[in-house]
């Protein structure tokens, strides 16, 4: 901690130091990157559950009389019309159509929207909330308030109902519930970055340390253990789970990032909208496909892509698959190259160049 005296801990900071969790400046935060190491803490999450410290992540909520206005303005995906209980993911953007942030929104009410936003972005997004509210409606930060802690993996749902009650193990994916721990309200949502069942648990920091401890109790025959960053990463990965500032960011938009299914034209104007009709008409310059690489090389991000010698795109995210025990990644690319099955080449730092072929994401899937 002394190399990095700027960065914060989070209120599991001494779970890690005792789990013996490598920990390393991240958002402003020292979070693990590993415990026993990547590949195992993949497959912990793949096979059993794991627990993730992510109280980096940030939280802001909208309230008012006017907040459905204001939200519905604001984001691309129709957070106003579901019930309250219902999560929505959705990307937030520019009037020029570039990608602020992505983020989930928990709609408590009619006017109330609690928002979970990426830990890097927080202050940005607070920002640009507060200016594209304008005053209409109460914005409040509520970061300092909360940890968080994800429960992800096949036995992720048994360890739930044991811990919060045996009803959270029934809920569908993107409802939530507040509930009562230890005499604070915690909000518990079935929602997650892994592709496994399971969900985040919302907590104010002064109870999360128990929480955490309890998960792990009363989780110690369904397999549990801590899971840092690096495996995050990677499950994130195979699922085709956009990370901002890799996948997607000011420049980039939903519908070439393939996030067109959260762009709704039809429930009125929102920032960005008249771009997004348009590439959605024309179709965009560039596609947003996940591949694998068919030889030895693991693709890294800003790797170019080439197509013979015209280079046709760059790779946003890439590794070796814990799972697939292959190399994966996804990539920017022209048309027609993101047509499932088309190859392509990348380039490895200009060592080599390796064949990369597109799949149809997500590459990783259960056997039934």
């Amino acid at each position: 901690m002394s190399d990095h005296p700027e960065a914060r801990r989070t209120a599991l900071y001494e779970e890690h130091v005792k789990a013996g969790g490598k920990l390393v400046p991240f958002a402003g935060f020292m979070l693990p990157i590993q415990y026993e190491g990547i590949a195992a803490e993949h497959h912990r999450c793949r096979t059993a559950v794991g627990l993730f410290d992510v109280s980096h992540m940030g939280e802001i909520v909208f309230r008012g009389p006017e907040a459905a206005k204001v939200v519905n303005r604001l984001v691309t995906n129709n957070v106003v019309s579901v019930k309250p209980g219902r999560a929505v993911y959705t990307p937030c953007c520019r009037p020029d159509g570039g990608i602020v942030d992505d983020m989930i929104f928990y709609k408590k009410s009619d006017t109330e929207w609690f928002v979970c936003v990426n830990a890097s972005n927080k202050d940005k997004d607070y920002a640009w909330f507060v200016e594209q509210t304008r005053g209409e409606c109460e914005v409040v930060d509520l970061s300092e308030q909360y940890s968080q802690i994800a429960v992800q993996g096949p036995n992720a749902p048994e360890l739930l109902a044991r811990v919060l009650g045996a009803e959270v193990a029934t809920m569908k994916p993107f409802w939530f519930i507040t509930k009562d721990y230890r005499g604070q309200e915690i909000i518990f949502a079935t929602t997650g970055y892994t592709g496994e069942p399971g969900g985040e648990i919302y907590v104010p920091s002064a109870v999360a340390a128990d929480l955490w401890r309890e998960l792990m109790d009363k989780g110690s025959d369904l397999g549990v253990g801590p899971i840092g960053l690096g495996a995050r990463d990677s499950l994130r990965m195979e699922m085709k789970y956009c990370l901002y500032g890799n996948d997607i960011d000011d420049t980039t938009t939903p519908i070439e990032a393939g996030l067109q299914w959260t762009v709704k034209f039809d429930k009125g104007d929102f920032n960005g909208r008249d771009v997004h009709l348009k590439q959605h008409e024309d179709g965009p310059a560039r596609h947003l496909v996940q591949f694998v690489v068919e030889g030895k090389g693991v693709p890294r991000h800003n790797y170019a892509v080439y197509s013979g010698d015209r280079k046709i795109g760059h790779v946003t995210s890439g590794t070796m698959s814990p799972s697939l025990k292959i190399p994966i990644g996804i990539a920017y690319v022209e048309p027609p190259f993101q047509t499932v099955g088309q190859t392509f080449e990348i380039d490895l730092m200009g060592l080599r160049r390796v064949q990369a072929r597109v799949v149809e994401a997500p590459v990783y899937r259960k056997a039934k």
